[in-house]
């Protein structure tokens, strides 16, 4: 077995909703004791961002939050992710598809939606917040606060009970 389960979070920049959830399930995670058998990462399907922080609008929400963002920075998706994440998390249809259509296709039941993970929720996908106001980043806060506790119940039920 290996050592942890890993998971990486996928949006197109990674300055919005990735890095958000990043920050939330990271939280979470070390909450929960769990921080050394699950590692957390964040990238995004375009590399407008590489290199960047998180958006300033996403790190005043978390932060209003409890959850600090400061220390992540965007990064593009690349092929190697496939096999070194065990969940490969898109944050909307969109990204599932530009994941999709570069996944190998020996890891291609790895990608899957966050929101699938909160279906009490009932949307199937973290809407992007960036052209929008404050509101849309506490949306995204909210949603991706509810998947990030279902997701940990999946990891629980499936690699570490």
């Amino acid at each position: 077995m290996k050592d942890a389960v890993t998971v990486l979070f996928v949006c197109m920049g990674n300055i919005c909703r990735s890095p958000t959830a990043h920050g939330v399930f990271r939280a979470l995670v070390e909450k929960e004791g769990l921080a050394e058998v699950i590692k957390i990462d964040s990238a995004g399907t375009h590399a407008y961002h590489v290199g960047s922080p998180p958006d300033k609008r996403a790190q005043a929400t978390a932060l209003q939050r409890g959850v600090d963002l400061s220390d992540l920075v965007a990064r593009r998706v690349e092929e190697q992710d496939f096999a070194s994440f065990d969940y490969v998390v898109a944050m909307d249809q969109d990204n599932y598809m530009a994941l999709s259509a570069i996944c190998p296709d020996e890891h291609v039941d790895k990608i899957q939606m966050f929101m699938d993970f909160a279906p009490q929720m009932r949307t199937r996908e973290v809407p992007d917040p960036y052209y929008g106001g404050a509101s849309g980043f506490e949306r995204v806060f909210d949603l991706v606060d509810a998947a990030a506790l279902g997701l940990l119940d999946e990891i629980r039920r499936s690699h570490l009970s």
